[in-house]
């Protein structure tokens, strides 16, 4: 009897905190008794496995060891915060007269040292830019448009809707005509901030964005703006005029809750055609929440923005440092220009992509290589000592620092203590790097706009490189088997299989898209990400594959391999074409079995001699003449810069059923071509890297 009640209360307690509850729980004791309640998870050191189904017994699904019993939704030390107005009051209310927006950029157009905006200035700002929107009629629940580049206007426009009960539409700056017209369209944008560049995109197509009533240009006078005729039924103002008129029409607040859609995010879709992510404020503070049950931020540190507003890793970034009372300095607008903005705002937390990670590696190591033989050993005698230590957990010499990497951590200040990364995988040699050159904690997290942002991030003290780390404590990740693929979850040594996620982080849906919906969250509210990856000792995840045939370069920027193959099927040499790039890489690869008799009559006319088609497929003149014509066709198919493959491989037999490159129905078999033409690749991969100091890795 005493066996059958204990076993009840185990099925108890995992059953109450695997279903949704309609009320929160007060779950102190569980916490206090984790140590008692290991029978009610399998423990690791930075995750735990639970049963998706009770009746299974199946353990297939990692949580965070911060929380296990219970999926984090609000903040443990402020659990009243439930929406993004809610946070910003917390921080104006607790750091009021505190550093919060800070600009380099004077009116006049000279950038100058950074000034500041109070928390305090911010939250008057935010009342009078809502205001303003409530005085021009933009009515409840509209969508307003966020277009334009990072800076404190941003974020008062931002913190207005929440506070109004608005819904933002950040759009990148570098969208053009087209897409800007569809995200507007398509979400029925009312009201639309803007800055005089992107102001002139706009008015390009304004008879074609009929939903817009209210144009509000951020930097611009009231003087120098264009005048619409009346009969557009668009009013164009300044946002200080905005502003004014918001102060002298002071409106109560209408308060969201946190069911409520917060933002639509568009994501830059594969297709053509960007998908709308809708995500509430519940969403976006489970997820911070998470985040700060991990780490901590204090408001004596400084954020330096620069990564793009209308990015999610950059928005959740934001709502992290109001949480915290975090001043955030914003760049001036321009990238070239980031180092000077670093080394006089001197910020204490960096957050980046590998892209510029890569380059403050190659910068380095280039500018060690060519210091002479003396300085290249000191730097290595350093670099050496000083990893060991940290691989071990030992504290490293001082004098490591004080002759080499103090001169290397001024580059980014001289006061960084936290460097993310996110966005696309960090090259584990790149990651050691960091960490021995900036001695400061640096950590890499996955997540994507479908999960608000973070789904797993390195934990403090772990010193293991090439894995995303383990679960938020806001979601729940299971992986499921991809047969067709051979990834399963009883692969030895570490299971595998497509990334699920479920949780208060998990989006609402694609904006008017139900279709594109059901395709990616299943019935029990699991979203498949496409991602395939490994648990690794310890509940970390490593991300190894793509489901789907659709994958991100080192600079972020999405693939669709077919549409390329199919561009370059057109070109004569080329029989059959396999394009491969991941995102270690900045730049496509590809591997092309040509035309025999198309390559035979190029040889003959340039009197090029060869015993056989493998040799002359192996010869530098036909690979570059091939990729000439593959440039050509590319050009005329108007492929983007990063869709053109920068490298060929030649091969003188087609691919086939037979050869395990094709299905039955001739499409390539992505993971086996990748297997079958690894040694190609990675011969591509290294050639570039000698002409681009990018670091190219095989994956």
């Amino acid at each position: 009897m005493e066996m059958e009640s204990s076993a009840q209360r185990r099925l108890q307690a995992i059953n109450s905190h695997l279903l949704p509850s309609p009320a929160a729980e007060d779950d102190s004791v569980l916490r206090r008794n984790l140590t008692s309640s290991s029978h009610f998870f399998h423990g690791e050191k930075y995750g735990v496995v639970l049963p998706e189904k009770l009746q299974s017994g199946k353990w297939n699904v990692y949580r965070s060891v911060r929380s296990p019993m219970k999926l984090v939704s609000r903040f443990a030390d402020h659990p009243e915060i439930g929406t993004l107005h809610d946070n910003f009051v917390h921080a104006v209310e607790t750091y009021r007269d505190y550093k919060y927006l800070g600009t380099r950029n004077r009116v006049d157009g000279t950038v100058g040292d950074y000034k500041w905006m109070t928390y305090g200035e911010a939250a008057t700002a935010r009342e009078a830019i809502g205001s303003g929107l409530r005085f021009y009629g933009v009515e409840l629940g509209a969508r307003v448009g966020l277009y334009f580049i990072n800076r404190p206007e941003w974020m008062v426009v931002d913190h207005a809707c929440a506070a109004y009960s608005y819904i933002s539409v950040p759009l990148y700056d570098t969208l053009g005509p087209d897409a800007v017209t569809y995200v507007v369209n398509h979400s029925g944008i009312q009201a639309i901030f803007c800055v005089p560049q992107t102001l002139n995109t706009l008015l390009s197509f304004i008879s074609q964005i009929p939903s817009v009533r209210l144009i509000v240009v951020v930097g611009g006078a009231d003087e120098h703006l264009p005048s619409l005729p009346a009969t557009s039924g668009v009013k164009l103002i300044s946002y200080l005029k905005l502003l004014g008129q918001g102060r002298s029409n002071l409106q109560p607040f209408c308060l969201p809750k946190p069911e409520d859609v917060a933002t639509i995010c568009y994501t830059s879709g594969t297709t053509g055609t960007p998908k709308g992510v809708v995500l509430t404020h519940g969403n976006l503070i489970a997820n911070v929440a998470g985040f700060c049950l991990a780490f901590k931020f204090y408001p004596s540190d400084i954020y330096i923005s620069y990564l793009p507003l209308a990015h999610i890793y950059e928005r959740t970034n934001q709502i992290i440092s109001v949480y915290n009372g975090v001043g955030v300095g914003f760049y001036q607008g321009d990238n070239l220009k980031l180092m000077d903005d670093l080394a006089a705002l001197r910020p204490t937390i960096f957050c980046s992509v590998p892209r510029l990670y890569n380059r403050i590696y190659a910068g380095i190591t280039n500018a060690v290589k060519s210091s002479g033989v003396l300085k290249e050993r000191l730097f290595r005698a350093a670099y050496n000592s000083k990893k060991s230590a940290i691989m071990n957990g030992r504290k490293a010499s001082p004098i490591w620092d004080k002759l080499v990497f103090n001169k290397i951590r001024e580059k980014l200040g001289g006061r960084v203590r936290f460097m993310g990364s996110g966005a696309s995988p960090l090259s584990p040699d790149v990651m050691d790097f960091l960490r021995v050159c900036f001695g400061c904690l640096v950590l890499e997290g996955y997540g994507m706009t479908e999960t608000s942002c973070i789904i797993t991030l390195m934990d403090e003290g772990d010193n293991l490189t090439g894995h995303v780390g383990s679960p938020n404590a806001a979601c729940e990740i299971k992986l499921v088997d991809v047969p067709e693929m051979n990834y399963t979850s009883e692969d030895e040594p570490y299971p595998r299989g497509e990334i699920c996620v479920r949780g208060p982080i998990v989006f609402q849906g694609y904006y008017k898209d139900e279709v594109q919906t059901r395709e990616v969250v299943d019935d029990n509210g699991w979203l498949h990400t496409g991602d395939i990856g490994l648990w690794l000792p310890g509940g970390r995840l490593k991300i190894i594959d793509r489901k789907k045939n659709i994958f991100k370069l080192a600079q972020g920027e999405y693939i669709a391999p077919e549409k390329i193959e199919n561009v370059y099927a057109k070109c004569k040499f080329i029989a059959q074409c396999f394009i491969y790039g991941d995102s270690l890489n900045s730049s496509l690869v590809a591997v092309v079995a040509v035309d025999p008799d198309v390559l035979r009559d190029w040889a003959a006319f340039e009197g090029i001699q060869y015993e056989d088609l493998r040799q002359l497929c192996n010869d530098p003149r036909a690979r570059n003449a091939v990729l000439a014509e593959m440039d050509n066709v590319g050009r005329e198919a108007q492929l983007r810069g990063f869709e053109f493959a920068k490298a060929v491989t030649l091969m003188p037999e087609p691919f086939t059923e037979e050869n395990g490159l094709l299905t039955p129905t001739f499409k390539i078999k992505r993971p086996q071509a990748k297997a079958y033409f690894a040694k190609a690749i990675s011969n591509m991969y290294a050639e570039l890297s000698t002409s681009d100091p990018t670091p190219q890795k095989m994956s």
